[in-house]
């Protein structure tokens, strides 16, 4: 039974992935964040052939909290796999995975040094018909394999929308 559903899903994935087309081949904007390490990025995405993308991001995050003063500064690379939803033309739901690196910047020592997480990513991207506009919302739970200091167990919730000039 597991291995006619394992099939299916398989059988199901390949054909979405069949038929989904990229409505633009790159694009570059902004992401807002809600994550630890960014809350605002430049956001460039390509797509290698009509279903598989890679994003790449450069954020920063200044933090203020009690007296402590820091900064985060991060690159992120996430891999998104994209599939139509019909009817709507240009709509597409996307999943894949990716890896971030970010630094902490602070006069307190338990408070900087360098981060490294990876997360499952899961969202939705939307290109416009008629003018050169793609916007997208994503979650990103990301789990710090390395951190600098231990803050939220090393989970760290992030949620974002973007919104790229299409080219």
């Amino acid at each position: 039974m597991k291995l006619k559903m394992t099939l299916c899903v398989a059988l199901f994935l390949t054909a979405t992935a069949l038929f989904a087309q990229s409505d633009y081949k790159q694009s570059i904007g902004l992401r807002l964040g809600s994550g630890y390490y960014d809350v605002a990025s430049a956001a460039y995405k390509t797509f290698f052939n009509d279903a598989s993308a890679m994003e790449i991001n450069l954020g920063f995050r200044p933090y203020g909290v009690a007296g402590y003063k820091w900064f985060n500064a991060s690159a992120a690379a996430t891999y998104q796999h994209h599939f139509d939803i019909k009817p709507v033309e240009g709509l597409k739901w996307f999943i894949g995975g990716g890896v971030v690196a970010s630094n902490s910047f602070s006069n307190y020592d338990d408070r900087k040094g360098f981060n490294l997480g990876l997360y499952p990513t899961a969202g939705a991207d939307y290109k416009f018909k008629n003018i050169p506009l793609a916007v997208s919302a994503d979650v990103r739970p990301t789990f710090h394999v390395v951190e600098a200091y231990t803050y939220y167990n090393s989970f760290y919730p992030n949620a974002g929308i973007s919104a790229r000039y299409t080219f």
